[in-house]
């Protein structure tokens, strides 16, 4: 089980955030090539995106790599360039999707050669979020389906708040749960307001994504704490689990709450989150 409670993104074009992205113990960092690069600048990005990924450095840390559009000149040579990577990332992030067959093809491409590599497809256009589920399931690779809020609120004509968010939120999870990968939500923009990403980190984590996207290495905390158990809840979760096997399966009452073959589940996924997330600890 990898925790994915917290990518954060830096551009190429700074390799000297790199070792801070890793040092902020978030556990995904992610190369941007795309949004945060500026054109005339890509070229120069991506000689200096390789050196990093082959430096390594990253410790324990995935690293994951923003391309650009699979379907545009640059997405395509970023691509090809992966292909001959001999140390590649961790994951391919795929900006742009639209359907299935655009993460079928970057499967194709990247699978024979790079059999171990992940895929995390952005789901930021109107035409993802109508086939997410199928986007969800388009390849083996896919671990994860990330909500690009930014370009999606705008192709939706709403605004980037939480009420206007909720129906693709909830799709997204929704995916993401039912194909068996991590759901990551979009990032919250201001970077001073950290009470106000505790309380948008808490309710998506509530709603069932799994972490959340970070624009800077103040956010990581916040956010990780939010998609952690907490003492209490990792307690309880243990008492369950006890009760459970004491009772040797069956329906039980656990302080008087009534306790079913799912709530077992939850409880163990709860553990199994504790004991990643202390492994990552500094």
């Amino acid at each position: 089980m990898r925790l994915r409670r917290t990518v954060l993104f830096f551009p190429a074009s700074a390799p000297d955030r790199y070792a801070k992205a890793v040092a902020s113990g978030a556990d995904t960092v992610c190369i941007d090539l795309e949004d945060a690069v500026a054109p005339d600048d890509k070229d120069e990005a991506r000689k200096t995106a390789v050196r990093l990924i082959e430096a390594g450095g990253g410790g324990n840390t995935e690293v994951i790599l923003r391309i650009n559009s699979p379907k545009s000149k640059a997405g395509l040579t970023d691509l090809l360039v992966v292909c001959e990577l001999k140390t590649p990332p961790h994951a391919i992030m795929l900006p742009k999707v639209v359907s299935p067959e655009d993460v079928r093809w970057v499967d194709e491409l990247l699978a024979p050669g790079l059999p171990d590599i992940r895929l995390v497809a952005m789901i930021e256009t109107g035409e993802a979020l109508e086939a997410v589920h199928e986007i969800a399931r388009a390849s083996p690779l896919v671990v994860a389906l990330l909500l690009g809020g930014v370009d999606l609120s705008t192709a939706l004509r709403s605004t980037m708040d939480w009420e206007p968010m909720l129906y693709a939120r909830s799709r997204v999870v929704h995916a993401a749960a039912t194909a068996g990968i991590d759901a990551i939500d979009m990032p919250y923009r201001d970077v001073t307001d950290l009470k106000g990403l505790e309380t948008v980190a808490r309710a998506a984590a509530r709603m069932g994504f799994t972490g959340k996207t970070a624009v800077h290495p103040t956010q990581v905390p916040v956010i990780e704490q939010a998609f952690s158990p907490g003492p209490e809840e990792t307690e309880r979760a243990k008492k369950i689990i006890a009760a459970y096997e004491a009772n040797r399966g069956g329906v039980l009452l656990v302080d008087g709450k009534l306790i079913e073959r799912p709530v077992i589940l939850a409880a163990q996924r709860t553990l199994a989150i504790a004991a990643q997330a202390g492994t990552r600890r500094p």
